[in-house]
């Protein structure tokens, strides 16, 4: 049996036969991408990538307890098959009993497209991007601008195969582009990124427009000291902060007091009004344009995610209701540990505020203060408060008179996003954003602007 031309579903089936095990999971991983790649206003590289990797748990029952066993490995052979699947079994039989151990998922209805060849993407993908992307390169030129910037598109197939009888099949497609314009001289940077589905929604030429403004706006240069300053945080920040903030909102950590949404003396913050804006931070897996898989896929098991869940439902959830907290994430385990509602970790994440101001509307109601383009190298500084420093990067503009009137150095900020819900004092309207710190892991997002009051810039930072 070749690996390359059988088909995934096959390889789910033929791997549950192998097994002995008392449960099995199979995982089937068919990964697809396209990408192209630019500098100083010319293509440099484009390629395709084809790849699959199969994940195999196994579960042996004992008398203390379930075990669980996972292995996963990529470009597997007819030969590799029934050893990786022993090689699952045997790492169940030498290890204990499972802390999160459920009975397997049962009863969902199967993919109507479990039997279907996986979906791809080419280079077919950038069929109308491309000639736009050449068009943008002819307009930076005229205007003494060098772009710089990828174009990655990734289809990933994934299957679903239990021996509880699960035959589930999701599609997911996953595209992003990052675009940064320097000047000749390389001292001044702007960037602007995008995430989207199939490239048909973004358009170079129109991110090009928009660093050639912000390129404009850093002919003139302003240092400031470091210091807390009101601040429009633009949707890919928001993001960036946003994603840490649910990272970190398991709910077994919380209930053992090891959170920002632990409560004090006990319990969690389950309840509690972290907003004063009408804030509702909310993922739906059928959230048009951000669609994620509506069942669990987890190939390991953590404080978000466990393998025995693997085909549970996913709904649509609300982390954030009316500004008060509302959700924590939970597995089938954590949810009987703690006695919260069962709530499987997220695929997509979207902020709602209320407002319908764009940023540059924003900008135009703020008297004086900072905006910024977007975040980097983004670290933990204390997850009892959920402290968070990092760097400003590519841009940092002062507004005067609802006017930005030039390009201020950058900063280092530390910041808590929960305490910056709590201190944001507006909010713009929602839109589709990539965050640019986590975009090689989370792209789904949507999020509107945040004004702060009092950002802390904690220091100067002398990167670009």
């Amino acid at each position: 049996m070749s690996m390359i031309r059988t088909k995934p579903h096959e390889i789910v089936e033929r791997a549950l036969e192998l097994s002995t095990a008392d449960g099995c999971v199979v995982i089937a991983d068919e990964e697809s991408t396209a990408n192209l790649r630019w500098a100083g206003n010319a293509l440099t590289t484009n390629g395709v990538t084809r790849g699959r990797t199969l994940t195999v748990i196994a579960t042996v029952d004992g008398k203390e307890g379930t075990a669980s066993g996972v292995v996963s490995r990529s470009a597997v052979t007819a030969e590799d098959l029934e050893p990786l699947v022993r090689a699952a079994e045997a790492a169940a039989r030498g290890a204990g009993p499972a802390e999160d151990a459920q009975p397997l998922v049962t009863g969902t209805p199967a993919s109507p497209d479990f039997t279907d060849a996986p979906a791809e993407t080419s280079s077919a993908v950038f069929a109308d991007f491309a000639p736009a992307l050449g068009e943008a390169f002819a307009r930076a030129r005229a205007g003494g601008r060098e772009l710089y910037g990828f174009a990655n598109h990734e289809l990933v197939s994934t299957y679903v195969g239990t021996s509880t009888g699960l035959r589930l099949r999701h599609d997911q497609p996953k595209g992003t582009l990052e675009l940064n314009a320097k000047s000749p001289d390389m001292q001044r940077s702007a960037w602007a990124g995008r995430a989207t589905r199939d490239f048909k929604d973004v358009d170079p030429t129109v991110l090009d427009a928009e660093l050639a403004v912000r390129l404009g706006w850093a002919q003139r240069r302003i240092e400031l000291p470091a210091g807390r300053y009101e601040t429009l945080l633009p949707p890919t920040a928001v993001a960036d902060l946003l994603i840490y903030q649910m990272w970190s909102a398991a709910a077994r950590d919380a209930v053992e007091g090891r959170t920002v949404f632990s409560k004090p003396g006990g319990g969690t913050r389950l309840g509690e009004k972290l907003s004063e804006l009408p804030l509702t931070l909310r993922s739906d897996p059928n959230a048009p344009g951000l669609e994620s898989a509506p069942f669990v896929v987890a190939h390991s098991s953590g404080d978000d995610a466990s393998v025995f869940d693997n085909g549970l439902p996913v709904p649509a959830t609300e982390w954030i209701s009316g500004g008060e907290l509302a959700r924590l994430t939970t597995t089938r385990h954590t949810a009987g540990l703690t006695g919260l509602p069962l709530s499987p970790a997220f695929g997509n994440l979207i902020l709602d505020g209320g407002g319908d101001k764009s940023l540059e509307e924003m900008v135009a109601a703020t008297e004086r203060g900072l905006l910024l383009t977007c975040l980097w190298y983004i670290r933990e500084v204390d997850p009892a408060t959920l402290l968070l420093t990092g760097l400003t990067r590519d841009g940092v503009y002062l507004v005067e008179n609802g006017q930005v009137t030039g390009q201020v150095n950058n900063f280092r900020f530390n910041e808590s996003p929960v305490d910056l819900l709590s201190r944001a004092t507006e909010a713009g309207r929602t839109e589709k954003t990539l965050p640019r710190e986590w975009g090689d892991w989370f792209t789904r997002a949507a999020m509107p602007a945040l004004r702060i009051p009092d950002f802390n810039m904690s220091s100067v930072s002398k990167g670009v």
